[in-house]
């Protein structure tokens, strides 16, 4: 119940108080009302005294019709009819008085009810104002009173009940979209004030008299973290403050960086008032140079990327005809031992240089992720079953660890199939002690009862050694003669656009473990073990 129909609950009640002393005084004081005659003083006086008393009854018990206030209202408005009708049974005179006073309670009623309820309502109100003048003059009881009044007066509430809720219904939308809009409005307020609290940007406002008015995340970190009750600004960044009066007395600003506390990065400044005819109130921004000089650095690495992927292409064609050519002079039969030699190190970086080409122009133009929801389980026994037949492992282990429950994730299946694919041939490659065949496991699994789904890539060799562990995910980094360094680095990319993360983890008692943590559907609440395949 909305807070305009609380009120319009509460004086309906108040009303009928009021209504209820209206018909003592017409019952009580037939002398103060010379028109008023009481022709059964004693149904009259027994009615409003228990009218008086259930009025107040229901006035003080307002705020628990609440829960029901349809029941309430129905009740309350029978009550009213009832006792109108036996007051102006018992009365000559005030043929008009007690009908006119119900008219507020039919149409309060109607403005709160729904439309059949209002009109039954409205209806036992004409009947009650009709029905005792019929009986009266019929049984020639009391004169004075007229079936067609009262008729009119039932087509009056009738027609008031109509209108009433026609007019309730509009307030209650109008108030539930006054409500609606209320809460968008806080809603965005609340959003508004979380975007600027954690822009990377610093933003404060500053009052005429130097004091720090709103603060975010980041502009509290750039000034140093001060506390919480320091508000002045020249004691927090007097450096700040300086150049905030320079800009106020001069209109121009210092565009040079300046760390404005010890161990905090240096920001370039910019002021700005926060409305135009408003000199008293100014919002600083707080720009990170080093979050500048990153943006420049991606923009720069996107442009090189591009580059090389156009270098790549180009090389490409000379890359082919040069290993076309050492393939050809390989099969000549006049070729001495030193010379075969020298071609089959044309061949092997040709072959080499040929993988830097194609992982390049991979990377240049790879399809943007498309994440589906996969059950991890099944798609890691699947994946080892088409490894196992399409490449022959010979004394090589491949095996699928699973869980018996269902693990769900948000990846795309054709870029988990590249990175583990890739991660696997690694393993079987370089993930095996001295003259022993590779053991390599693909796990499925969660990394807590209530964790994100992981895939596991783990080896039994001698494992990574931290230095180089540290730098393994580097473009073009590799202790293989023949790697080309991008294996890696395109699995961690792959990964991050599906929103996942790819990372290396130690094996204790040696080993490797390349760990993929995925994003999760739905959170399971099922505990269970592993069990191999």
């Amino acid at each position: 119940m909305g807070e305009t129909t609380r009120r319009e609950l509460y004086f309906f009640n108040l009303y009928r108080v009021f209504e209820a002393f209206v018909f003592a005084g017409l019952v009580f004081s037939p002398i103060a009302v010379d028109w008023v005659q009481v022709t059964h003083p004693r149904l009259g006086q027994a009615v409003v005294l228990g009218y008086i008393t259930l009025s107040l009854a229901l006035l003080a018990a307002t705020s628990r019709m609440y829960a029901k206030p349809g029941f309430w209202i129905g009740t309350a408005l029978c009550l009213d009819i009832l006792a109108a009708s036996l007051v102006h049974v018992s009365l000559v005179g005030a043929s008009t008085a007690v009908p006119i006073l119900l008219i507020v309670n039919v149409g309060a009623a109607a403005l709160l009810l729904p439309l059949r309820q209002s009109l039954v309502l409205a209806a036992l109100a004409a009947l009650g104002i009709i029905v005792p003048p019929i009986l009266t003059d019929t049984l020639g009881i009391t004169r004075g009173r007229t079936g067609t009044e009262a008729a009119l007066f039932g087509v009056a509430y009738l027609a008031l009940a109509l209108l009433g809720h026609y007019l309730g219904r509009h307030v209650r939308e109008t108030e539930a979209l006054a409500e609606q809009r209320g809460a968008d409005l806080l809603n965005l307020e609340q959003i508004n004030d979380l975007i600027i609290q954690r822009m990377k940007t610093g933003v404060l406002l500053v009052d005429d008299a130097n004091r720090i008015l709103r603060i975010n995340e980041s502009a509290w970190r750039l000034i140093g973290t001060p506390a919480p009750s320091e508000r002045d600004l020249g004691s927090v960044a007097a450096e700040l403050s300086r150049r905030l009066y320079h800009w106020r007395t001069s209109g121009r600003t210092d565009q040079s960086a300046v760390a404005l506390a010890a161990d905090v990065p240096e920001v370039i400044p910019r002021f700005t008032r926060l409305a135009p005819n408003d000199d008293s109130h100014v919002l600083i921004f707080l720009d990170d140079t080093s979050l500048l000089s990153r943006r420049a650095e991606e923009l720069t690495l996107t442009s090189l990327g591009r580059l090389s992927a156009s270098i790549a292409h180009e090389i490409r064609n000379p890359l082919a005809a040069i290993r076309y050519s050492a393939q050809l002079l390989a099969e000549s039969p006049e070729l001495n031992e030193e010379d075969a030699r020298l071609v089959e190190i044309i061949n092997n970086h040709c072959t080499r240089a040929n993988d830097v080409v194609e992982n390049i122009l991979q990377l240049s133009r790879r399809e943007r992720s498309r994440p589906e929801s996969i059950d991890v389980n099944a798609w890691v026994l699947a994946f080892v079953d088409d490894y196992r037949q399409g490449n022959d492992l010979g004394a090589d282990q491949l095996r699928a660890i699973t869980q018996n429950r269902r693990i769900e994730a948000m990846v795309d299946p054709q870029h988990l199939q590249q990175v583990v694919w890739n991660l696997v041939q690694n393993a079987l490659r370089y993930g095996r002690q001295p003259s022993e065949p590779a053991r390599v496991a693909v796990v499925a699994r969660l990394a807590t009862d209530r964790g994100p789904p992981l895939i596991e890539v783990i080896d039994r060799g001698p494992g990574i050694p931290p230095r180089v562990a540290a730098q393994i995910f580097e473009p073009f980094y590799t202790t293989h003669e023949f790697g080309t360094g991008l294996g890696l680095y395109l699995a961690k990319q792959m990964t991050e656009s599906s929103q996942a993360t790819l990372e290396y983890v130690p094996v204790a008692g040696g080993g490797a473990c390349f760990r993929i943590t995925l994003s999760p559907v739905a959170t399971l609440a099922t505990r269970s073990g592993a069990r191999p395949a």
